[in-house]
């Protein structure tokens, strides 16, 4: 790989990994319909004229259905309940839970009719990563937060369940439009929400930082790289950072907001990992791989 490569794969391992500790300091101070509503706004006033650009936006009208049911899927309900469930949860909890994504991709495929017979390596990945989430999240089932960690876990369907209807019904429509598209249509749902619940009170420095750097930085940024990233090293390739994120949002959360880094979450991490990679494992070639697979990777 190109050092240019390497830079953009960099960039997103890191980019992609601290949305969850911007999320858990941002809902300190602003309503999650804010959030939401100033996360979304922000990077699509910057995407929009990227996406426009040599008439790009032509014809999407034509998939409004689907694009719809895309962005209610991939942001507009994920974002709310990984918002709302960071009021209670850690961050670094809620990241490796969002990691269990592929396995659940890989059951819905399989339930959906989108994958063949599950070989062996499969099967032990569903069933190791369901062990690395069973790990986690049993104590706070147990007596600590279960309504969030079922958020988390209802964030991570949507963001398996959004990359179907991307493959099978937008296969079409060019990756920049689709997410500039989909993230002004959240805005504009949350619009209503965000001035019934706008703070009364200028919130603090840190936490308006925290909603510019998940605006500017986790989704507009993180976007543009990562298109950038799959045009340098190939859509299979580029995937391989979604592995790296977890470990950044734990990191992230240890060093920066003093949560703990507690034995069950370093092993709940390496069974939820080692399932993704058994679980997803695939015999396409990079060749046969394309951009439209790969436009639903969560934005966080």
């Amino acid at each position: 790989m190109s050092k240019r490569g390497w830079a953009l794969f960099t960039v997103m391992s890191v980019v992609w990994g601290l949305p969850y500790l911007m999320i858990k300091v941002a809902v300190t101070g602003v309503p999650v319909p804010v959030l939401v509503f100033a996360r979304t706004a922000i990077a699509a006033a910057i995407l929009l004229p990227l996406a426009l650009r040599g008439g790009r936006l032509a014809g999407i009208h034509r998939h409004w259905r689907p694009l719809l049911a895309f962005a209610a899927l991939e942001i507009m309900v994920p974002w709310w309940l990984l918002s709302d469930a960071e009021r209670h949860l850690s961050s670094s909890m809620s990241g490796l839970l969002i990691a269990a994504s592929p396995v659940i991709a890989v059951v819905l495929a399989r339930l959906t009719g989108g994958e063949g017979r599950l070989g062996g390596t499969r099967i032990a990945g569903l069933a190791v990563g369901f062990a690395g989430v069973s790990l986690l999240a049993a104590p706070e089932l147990r007596g600590g937060s279960p309504w969030a960690i079922t958020e988390v876990l209802l964030c991570a369907a949507c963001y398996a369940t959004g990359p179907l209807i991307a493959a099978r019904w937008l296969a079409a429509v060019p990756a920049l439009p689709l997410t500039a598209v989909c993230l002004a249509l959240t805005a504009a749902v949350y619009a209503p929400a965000t001035a019934a619940t706008w703070p009364s009170a200028m919130p603090s420095g840190r936490v308006l930082a925290a909603v510019v750097g998940l605006a500017v930085v986790c989704t507009a940024l993180a976007f543009v790289a990562f298109f950038a990233l799959i045009r340098e090293v190939g859509p299979a390739r580029a995937l391989v950072f979604t592995y790296v994120n977890p470990a950044v949002a734990v990191v992230a959360g240890v060093l920066l907001l003093d949560e703990p880094l507690t034995a069950t979450i370093v092993a709940s991490f390496g069974l939820i990992l080692a399932g993704s990679v058994l679980a997803t494992g695939s015999r396409r070639t990079v060749e046969e791989s394309t951009v439209d697979d790969l436009v639903a990777v969560p934005g966080r």
